[in-house]
C-alpha cells in the first residue's frame, strides 16, 4: 500500500504543479507575441500531466480496494492527497518566475531550430537542469505590488476556485461514494467522476475561460497593458491555490451528492 500511495502523491503533485505553470504561459504569449509557439511547447508539459492524470484514477481505485478489503477508512489518505495538490500549486507558484524565464528561452530556441525533440534534449542536459535550479528566482512583493488587481472580476476568481476544488476531489469523491451506496451500485458510483469533471469543465468553458481569454487577447492586440494579464495570472494562480484548499471541504459533500443519485 505504501508504494501505491507514494505513486498517488507523486502523480497528484505533478498534475497540480504543471496546471499552475499553465496559467503563466499566458504571460509569455503576450510578452513575446508568440502565442502558437508558446502553446506548442507547453503541450509537452501537458502530456506529462496527462500521463499523471491517467495514473491517478487507478491508484485511487487501488486505495479504495485496500480500504474495502481491510475495512479501513480511506478518508485520511484522501485528505493527504488534497494537501499534496495544495503543495503542488504552492511549489508551482514559487517556481513560476524561474519557469517563465526558462520557458521564454525554450520557445526562442524552438523558433530557431524548428525541432521540438532537439529543444527537449538540449533542455534536459544535466548542466542546463542544474543551471535552472541554481538560478531559481522566488516571487517577491515588488513583482505584484503595482498590479491592477481591481480590473480582474472577483466572481471570475471565485468560480475558478470552485472549479479547481471540483477537479481536485472529483475522482476521490466518486470512489468515496462507493462506501455510501449499496454494493450493486459501487461501480456506477466510482464511474461518476466523469460527471463531476464534466460539470467543472462546463463552468470553466462557459464562465472562466471566455473572460480570461478576452483579457489576454486584448493585451495581445495592444488594447490593454501587459500588467492586466499579469494581474489576471496572479489571481488565477491564487484562486487555484484556494480551490485546492476548498477541496478539503468539498470532498465529502460531493461524495454524498453522488451517493444520493444511486440510492
Amino acid at each position: 500500500m505504501q508504494f501505491n500511495v507514494s505513486q498517488l502523491f507523486v502523480s497528484t503533485f505533478i498534475i497540480h504543479i504543471i496546471d499552475t505553470f499553465a496559467y503563466s504561459v499566458r504571460l509569455n504569449s503576450v510578452k513575446s507575441r508568440q502565442f502558437a509557439l508558446s502553446n506548442t511547447f507547453f503541450n509537452l508539459f501537458y502530456l506529462v500531466s496527462l500521463a499523471a492524470h491517467t495514473l491517478q484514477a487507478p491508484l485511487i481505485g487501488g486505495l479504495m480496494d485496500i480500504s474495502l478489503n481491510q475495512r479501513s477508512d480511506p478518508l485520511p489518505a484522501m485528505r493527504k492527497v488534497i494537501w499534496i495538490a495544495t503543495l503542488g500549486v504552492f511549489v508551482g507558484i514559487l517556481l513560476t518566475p524561474s519557469f517563465l524565464r526558462f520557458f521564454s528561452k525554450a520557445v526562442k530556441s524552438l523558433e530557431r531550430s524548428g525541432s521540438v525533440p532537439s529543444v527537449v534534449m538540449h533542455t534536459l542536459r544535466p548542466g542546463n537542469v542544474r543551471k535552472f535550479f541554481w538560478n531559481v528566482t522566488l516571487p517577491s512583493k515588488s513583482m505584484v505590488n503595482t498590479l491592477p488587481f481591481r480590473k480582474v472580476p472577483g466572481e471570475l476568481m471565485a468560480l475558478n476556485a470552485f472549479v479547481t476544488g471540483l477537479y481536485t476531489v472529483g475522482v476521490m469523491s466518486a470512489f468515496y461514494a462507493t462506501l455510501l451506496v449499496n454494493a450493486q451500485h459501487r461501480l456506477a458510483a466510482s464511474a461518476s467522476a466523469g460527471i463531476i469533471n464534466s460539470a467543472a469543465n462546463i463552468i470553466l468553458m462557459l464562465f472562466v475561460d471566455p473572460k480570461s481569454s478576452i483579457i489576454t487577447d486584448q493585451a495581445l492586440k495592444g488594447n490593454r497593458p501587459y500588467e492586466d494579464v499579469k494581474a489576471l495570472v496572479v489571481m488565477l494562480i491564487g484562486s487555484k491555490l484556494a480551490g485546492t484548499l476548498m477541496g478539503q471541504v468539498l470532498l465529502i459533500p460531493v461524495a454524498h451528492v453522488i451517493a444520493i443519485i444511486y440510492k
